[in-house]
């Protein structure tokens, strides 16, 4: 899921951080409705992280279908190469897994599944590890362990503004723009990235839950000399979650256009779409290696 500690899908995409108006105004009795105050925008944004861990608490409950497509474009805007992949996306103790169940259209092989299985075990003993050595320093991490970006970071690392209302299928949303703020002092890789951006956030009202991010890098943004990692200016993303069982707002859709690289393990230059369908809650059932749990395939909802 995208929140704001994940804004991002590289290794779940990773980076994961519009202008537009619509206030509508109704009658009563001839006369027209105050419309309500924008809440003040460091509480707002305050209330998304709860809101957001709360979030993240019960997506463990879930599992959910995964669709990754990438398109690699020529100078023309022609597609020379397009690679597909599915995985389930679920939690095994505590760590957030994405097990890739087909590429390209054509499911694992039983060797491919197999190593897909060992990879998910060494992930989750990794994460565990990770986790363990950042809250013995006393850092916010993910459930791989990897250093988060508070909301209280946030603020401190741009500005958030020209906040106005805007329906979004039906729901009061409060749409708030960030920039952020090259000189600002940053503590980890996170943090370097989001000061490099600029977009806009749209919160939904009732739930201050986030329900879709739009940005673009405003400048090249590099690690390790871009070995590690290399985003060029320009590159656009988009986050969309939707409100599932009326209880959780989840991923729905990650959408990117421009060029992008992460080591190996992540190449774009061109366009991405992930879609992520299919939620239902689960149990674990056997085991099928030490510590990692068999997701069924069929879970049954509950």
């Amino acid at each position: 899921m995208v929140s704001i500690g994940r804004l991002g899908w590289v290794g779940e995409v990773g980076l994961a951080a519009g202008l537009a108006v619509g206030v509508g105004l109704g009658q009563d009795v001839g006369a027209a409705k105050a419309t309500p105050d924008l809440p003040e925008i460091t509480g707002l944004m305050h209330a998304v992280e709860v809101q957001q861990r709360a979030a993240e608490l019960r997506e463990k409950d879930y599992l959910y279908r995964q669709s990754v497509r990438m398109d690699d474009l020529d100078g023309h805007g022609g597609v020379k190469k397009t690679q597909a992949e599915v995985a389930d996306i679920f939690w095994l103790e505590g760590v957030r897994v994405r097990r890739v169940v087909s590429k390209d259209g054509k499911e694992l092989t039983g060797d491919q599944a197999k190593k897909e299985s060992e990879r998910i075990d060494k992930e989750v003993a990794k994460a565990k590890e990770r986790r363990a050595k950042g809250d013995a320093s006393g850092k916010e991490t993910d459930s791989h362990g990897n250093e988060e970006v508070t909301v209280s970071r946030m603020l401190e690392l741009g500005s958030f503004g020209n906040e106005r209302r805007e329906s979004v299928n039906g729901r009061d949303t409060i749409m708030v723009d960030f920039v952020g703020n090259p000189k600002a002092k940053t503590r980890n890789v996170g943090e370097n990235a989001i000061h490099e951006m600029v977009g806009t956030i749209w919160v939904d009202e009732a739930d201050r839950a986030i329900v879709r991010i739009d940005g673009h890098f405003v400048n090249n943004f590099k690690v390790g000399g871009g070995l590690l990692f290399n985003v060029k200016k320009d590159t656009k993303f988009s986050v969309t979650n939707v409100k599932v069982n009326d209880e959780v707002w989840l991923p729905k859709r990650i959408t990117g256009d421009g060029e992008a690289r992460a080591m190996l393990l992540f190449s774009l230059k061109g366009r991405l779409a992930v879609e992520d369908d299919g939620y239902r809650k689960f149990k674990a059932t056997s085991t099928i290696l030490p510590g990692v749990a068999e997701v069924p395939a069929v879970p049954s909802p509950q």
